[in-house]
């Protein structure tokens, strides 16, 4: 999944919202305690940057050397390279030690993961039995009934030839995900929780910035398919200006699921 991101990181890191605070307040009063959290599969770091106020440490790792080139430094934010799968010792080495971690984050990422060795490692960092996993999604940005009209038929004609199966998963915002974790107080579930939303004012380049920074995009490249043609430029420009606004607010609705580890 790593080598998705390589060649558009710089891509990813400028075209990707920043999470609502909201989140992470909610996320944080879950955990008894705030010394360590994990930020696993980081990416440009989003995540680890808003978990950094109200933690007092936070390891953020991730399988892509570029994408951490682009992450945002913060002094008490450890970046840290892992392989794909590690062993419990890599993981002592390059993450924590037993039932040290009070949370642990996968910001957009989890589909992509082999649950269950993740789901191990989760079990053993985790302080038990009130240690916390929450992991969130969010879909393709919603603008207005004209450019999503353009895009939806896109996306379902143009561009699901390159999408990756583990898209369905946040397709169906997470529901059918595994997810082997006990509620967390003042929840009788594990989610999908969705009251929480992304917001990012975008002009019509950021716009398409974002859909190229997509995998499926980055598919179609290495294929030698060229998914934004000139037509659907046009298509996507007179969409986007029968407003007469060249700014708009897009909205990403959040998918969240939250456990704690339990004995």
């Amino acid at each position: 999944m790593a080598d998705m991101f390589v060649k558009q990181a710089k891509q990813y890191a400028e075209a990707r919202p920043n999470y609502p605070e909201e989140l992470f307040k909610f996320i944080a009063s879950k955990t008894p305690k705030n010394e360590l959290a994990w930020d696993v599969g980081t990416g440009s770091g989003q995540a680890a940057a808003s978990l950094a106020p109200i933690y007092k440490n936070v390891i953020a790792t991730d399988t892509s050397p570029k994408q951490l080139e682009f992450a945002i430094k913060l002094p008490n934010i450890r970046y840290q390279l892992t392989p794909p799968t590690m062993s419990i010792t890599e993981l002592e080495q390059n993450v924590a030690t037993q039932s040290s971690v009070d949370l642990v984050t996968i910001a957009t990422a989890l589909h992509w993961f082999d649950l269950p060795q993740f789901y191990k490692q989760v079990k053993w960092v985790l302080r038990k039995p009130n240690g916390v996993i929450a992991a969130w999604t969010y879909y393709w940005p919603e603008i207005n009934e004209s450019v999503d009209a353009v895009f939806k038929s896109f996306h379902s004609v143009d561009y699901e030839p390159f999408r990756e199966p583990q898209h369905k998963l946040v397709e169906n915002k997470y529901m059918s995900i595994d997810f082997p974790f006990e509620p967390v107080d003042g929840v009788d579930n594990t989610g999908p929780f969705d009251q929480f939303v992304l917001e990012k004012l975008m002009d019509l380049d950021d716009y398409l910035t974002f859909i190229r920074s997509s995998s499926g995009y980055q598919t179609a490249k290495n294929r030698g398919v060229e998914l934004l043609t000139d037509n659907l430029m046009e298509k996507f420009k007179v969409a986007w200006n029968s407003d007469g606004q060249s700014k708009k607010v897009a909205r990403f609705p959040v998918y969240l699921r939250i456990g704690k580890v339990g004995n």
